[in-house]
């Protein structure tokens, strides 16, 4: 694999860090301005309605920038909202900055765009598995540490932190990446009919559809993890970094299976085993061991998906690749902000230990975009 994509996973690292922390630190935001948790459980929503809209927006805008500089544009606006948010005193200025950091997150769909243009076409879905391994090395490292040093120190004491890290990896980006470097340049100019694409449609629903299923659940998974076995701070960040360690397993080898299983054999495996660990999650309640050992092939499975269902879009149309992936990043988004808020009402509702049995029904749902799927 070449050694850029390296740095772009570490800088994925840095994004999804950033992106997730207050999900593991939510009670200390809510006490800190004055507000509840289901309030703070909202920033996750407009991180991700934010990423929806302007990411791709973004991404065509600059599509004829040099990819340099399109990366250090959009880690420019990531460093820029995590400042924001770590400065912020009350819950408005908390949203201001989630929203330049949704903006900041068209760097994904830049990444990802360089890491199919830098390798052959059977070697495709390992280099989207390591673009996206930073993602998930995020919930093995950087939530667990982040939610540790939230916990311990303050919740703006990592987000801070990592906004200095992500000005550092703005240098780096000008230092390594080659200025001629190109992709397919990214457009919306027969975005209708490749919408209308049985396949390219299809790939989007599924996306749409496992994406709410996890975050339905994962945009509380502090609290939901104290509900099912009540545990101290550093019990918390180790099993976060269980639940991570799982996510860059699943990751890598999903990027492994689709280039040998091909992606839809691949994606019917993991969805069925996303839905079924979903509805076993609330019969761990009182039973820690179960409990981590169900949240781990959850992991692997649900974020096992990310590189097949890339490789589906580059392989339905290779010369758009750039625009698919970004509307794949822009459904990532949109399913999160539906499953925070589907989680912020079935949690006041209900509880938060059985929060997964009102995301299952998406995976189920997910299933269906499967059942004619050709590639």
């Amino acid at each position: 694999m070449p050694a850029l994509l390296y740095l772009l996973a570490a800088c994925n690292l840095v994004i999804g860090t950033s992106a997730f922390l207050l999900t593991g630190v939510l009670q200390p935001v809510a006490t800190s301005l004055g507000t509840s948790v289901a309030a703070v459980g909202q920033t996750m929503t407009v991180y991700a309605i934010a990423a929806a809209v302007l990411a791709p927006m973004l991404l065509v805008a600059t599509a004829r920038w040099s990819r340099k500089r399109a990366l250090q544009a959009a880690l420019l606006l990531f460093a820029g909202g995590m400042l924001v948010c770590g400065l912020s005193g009350n819950l408005t200025s908390l949203l201001a900055g989630r929203v330049l950091m949704g903006a900041g997150a068209v760097f994904t769909p830049i990444s990802a765009s360089l890491a199919v243009a830098m390798v052959a076409p059977e070697r495709q879905g390992k280099a989207l598995s390591l673009n996206f391994l930073g993602m998930s090395l995020s919930y093995v490292v950087g939530l667990p540490l982040g939610a540790w040093l939230g916990l311990r120190f303050g919740w703006r004491v990592p987000v801070l932190g990592l906004a200095a890290i992500c000005t550092l990896m703005i240098a780096l980006v000008g230092a390594w990446v080659p200025a001629n470097i190109r992709t397919q340049v990214a457009s919306f100019r027969g975005l209708g009919a490749l919408l209308r694409q049985g396949d390219v449609f299809r790939t989007l629903a599924l996306t749409l559809a496992y994406f709410c299923a996890i975050f339905t659940v994962f945009s509380y998974i502090g609290p939901v993890l104290q509900a099912l076995n009540p545990m101290s701070a550093e019990t918390l960040s180790l099993t976060l970094m269980v639940f991570g360690l799982a996510g860059a397993t699943g990751t890598l080898t999903g990027g492994w299976a689709s280039d040998r299983f091909g992606p839809i054999l691949t994606l019917r495996m993991q969805l069925a085993m996303l839905a079924t660990m979903m509805l076993l999650v609330p019969l761990t309640q009182g039973h820690y061991l179960p409990m981590v050992a169900v949240f781990f092939v959850w992991g692997i499975a649900g974020f096992g998906m990310m590189s097949p269902t890339q490789a589906r879009l580059a392989t339905a149309a290779p010369r758009q690749a750039p625009i698919l992936f970004s509307l794949n990043a822009s459904m990532m988004y949109v399913a999160t902000a539906l499953g925070a808020a589907l989680g912020g009402v079935s949690s006041s509702a209900f509880g938060f230990a059985t929060l997964a049995w009102a995301g299952a029904g998406f995976a189920f749902l997910g299933g269906l975009s499967l059942l004619r799927a050709r590639i």
